[in-house]
């Protein structure tokens, strides 16, 4: 058995897919915050069957040394995959191609083993990326943004009248709690359909949308959309299978 690892800037990802499956069938599946991260080694106790382990990991040297402690109380180490040229039918357009962020390269791969027309590869996280990727499977490039989380608190920290606001979305808002919150998804959603324009008139056309603000952000797009949990997990499969070992960062 394989275990995939989403080491995500907020938390870890973890899941074990069911062999000879659809992708996005799983064995198990579970999460873990950063100062739990020792709590891999009992993930691993827990699936003795573990031969193998793949990861992402765009928080840090620091957190990588962690798990890959853990996975070395088990005896195993932790291919940890960074963004190349092509992989498992993606072709990368970056400028560098490894200087693609490594969550975003797995989730481009997962979403080609989803859907084979064009799309808009949406993860609603921390930061909220949004990536294009053309039906023959070219990644043409992407943008970054703040998440919805890290807008609220910019307002809220930046300035001196305006709370961490806990409201709602409204098309007309009447407190200042609703103009935050509206606002930032507003931004958010606006700059998805930005990017889904150049793919909006081509058939089969889609935005596969992911992340911890998916169910916030959906409902306000106007788009083909569908929503996918673990999308970097599914594409941290693919790559897995296309290159039974490397490209890894140390």
């Amino acid at each position: 058995m394989i275990l995939l690892l989403d080491a995500g800037n907020t938390r870890i990802k973890w899941g074990i897919p069911q062999p000879d499956a659809q992708p996005g069938a799983w064995l198990a599946s579970g999460s873990l915050t950063h100062a739990e991260a020792g709590a891999l080694a009992g993930v691993l106790a827990a699936h003795p069957g573990v031969r193998r382990i793949v990861g992402s990991n765009v928080a840090g040297a620091a957190l990588g040394m962690a798990l890959g402690a853990a996975a070395a109380q088990h005896g195993l180490s932790i291919e940890w995959r960074i963004a190349s040229a092509a992989c498992a039918g993606v072709r990368n357009a970056y400028s560098t191609p490894q200087q693609l962020g490594a969550d975003r390269w797995a989730a481009l791969i997962g979403a080609r083993l989803l859907h084979r027309g064009p799309c808009l590869v949406v993860c609603a996280g921390t930061a909220t990326t949004a990536d294009l990727l053309d039906a023959d499977g070219l990644f043409r490039g992407g943008i970054i943004l703040p998440g919805l989380d890290l807008m609220l608190r910019a307002l809220a920290g930046n300035t001196a009248q305006l709370p961490l606001a806990d409201g709602h979305h409204q098309p007309f808002p009447r407190n200042t709690a609703d103009a935050i919150v509206s606002g930032c998804l507003n931004a958010q959603a606006g700059a998805v359909e930005r990017m889904f324009e150049p793919i909006a008139g081509e058939a089969h056309s889609w935005c596969l949308l992911a992340g911890g603000a998916a169910a916030r952000l959906a409902p306000l797009l106007r788009l083909p959309l569908r929503q996918v949990d673990n999308l970097v997990l599914l594409g941290l499969a693919g790559m897995a299978r296309d290159t039974p070992e490397g490209p890894a960062m140390g």
